[in-house]
């Protein structure tokens, strides 16, 4: 008798195809027929009583008919399922899909709003260009604080533009009596000949409602010290401390305090710069003094890189305070001009951008200059 295959071939792994399906399809239909085939060989073989069968046609019906049910019932789950996944493959196509496109709308946006900040960026600084042109201004100083939500502003005075200029020529014809003219605060200039950076700090914290009387004699107090350049870099210790995450820095008041002291103490040395001569300024910012720059700026650099561009609305302290060393100690050129250019937004409403702008030699980038 021939032998009768009720089950197909094992598969290798892998999904169902359609031809695999329609085998399984036919292979089922043909079951009925098989099984009647082999009720006829099972008559014929007890029609010869050959031997004695223990087992009952109706018997072996009953267990090919349960076969065949378990085989459509497991058949039939499979299609379901084949199906279900198709469904599914649709339905994740079409949600990639969206969130491309909210990818790509959000993208756009971002780049909207970049381009709208530069556009700021740039109308602010022509602003500045175009009030330095005038001889003389009345205007109060505003300094803004983002992290408090306060404006702090400066008691107005006429400011004659290039005077640090002038003030640079008097103080070369008598260098002499440059620190005799530090009358009201003598202490500063006991702070930088003890080239004590700490007490320079508290001294200019305790003096906070006199600030800008203490600002103008720190360029005349720096003059005392024997390596002026130095103590100014000693006074950048802790401007970014360790144990401070950003988030808790722009809560921190004491180290906002200590940030923007280290700024005015850099923008002084730049002004006592321009009252040396040629030969004097070398001397202060020695090979060694911009050696210890560049590896203070190179800490924080990536630092400036966690920071969100349209975050600080122009006010960054962090950004002001990386260009401000850039320009203060003359390495801006170990950084690329791309990279610089990139962080004017950062410092657009900043009082000092027109000038950092001069200094960095990024004045050919901004519409008619920054002289």
């Amino acid at each position: 008798m021939n032998n009768i295959r009720l089950y197909p071939k094992k598969r290798k792994q892998g999904l169902t195809t359609m031809e695999d399906t329609q085998s399984v399809a036919t292979l089922m239909d043909s079951t009925t027929s098989k099984i009647h085939q082999l009720h006829k060989a099972f008559v014929e073989l007890e029609s010869h009583r050959a031997i004695t069968l223990n087992l009952k046609w109706k018997q072996l019906e009953e267990h090919f008919d349960g076969l065949q049910r378990s085989l459509k019932r497991r058949f039939t789950e499979l299609e379901e399922q084949e199906k279900e996944f198709e469904t599914k493959i649709v339905q994740s196509k079409e949600l990639i899909e969206k969130r491309q496109a909210v990818v790509i709308a959000k993208e756009q946006a971002s780049l909207e709003r970049l381009q709208e900040k530069r556009d700021a960026t740039v109308s602010a600084i022509a602003i500045v260009l175009e009030k330095q042109k005038k001889p003389y201004s009345a205007e109060p100083v505003v300094i803004s604080s983002e992290e408090q939500g306060d404006l702090f502003f400066l008691e107005a005075k006429p400011i004659v533009f290039g005077a640090i200029e002038n003030y640079a020529k008097d103080t070369r014809k008598h260098p002499k009596n440059a620190i005799m003219e530090v009358q009201s605060y003598p202490e500063l200039v006991k702070l930088c000949r003890d080239m004590d950076s700490e007490g320079l700090h508290k001294f200019i914290s305790d003096n906070l409602k006199h600030l800008a009387a203490v600002r103008e004699e720190i360029p005349l107090a720096l003059r005392a010290a024997y390596d002026p350049a130095s103590l100014v870099l000693d006074s950048l210790k802790g401007f970014y401390p360790s144990e401070v995450s950003n988030s808790d820095a722009k809560k921190d008041t004491n180290l906002l305090g200590l940030q923007r002291t280290c700024i005015m103490l850099m923008e002084c040395l730049s002004i006592l710069l321009t009252t040396l001569e040629i030969d004097s300024m070398s001397s202060i910012i020695s090979e060694k003094v911009k050696e210890r720059a560049k590896v203070i700026s190179k800490e924080w650099k990536p630092k400036l890189d966690e920071l969100d561009i349209g975050g600080n609305n122009g006010n960054s302290l962090e950004a002001h305070a990386f260009l401000q060393l850039l320009a203060t100690f003359d390495i801006n050129s170990n950084f690329n001009q791309d990279d610089l250019f990139k962080l004017l937004p950062m410092v657009s409403r900043r009082r000092q951008a027109a000038d950092l702008c001069r200094s960095l030699g990024l004045s050919d980038r901004m519409p008619g200059g920054c002289s």
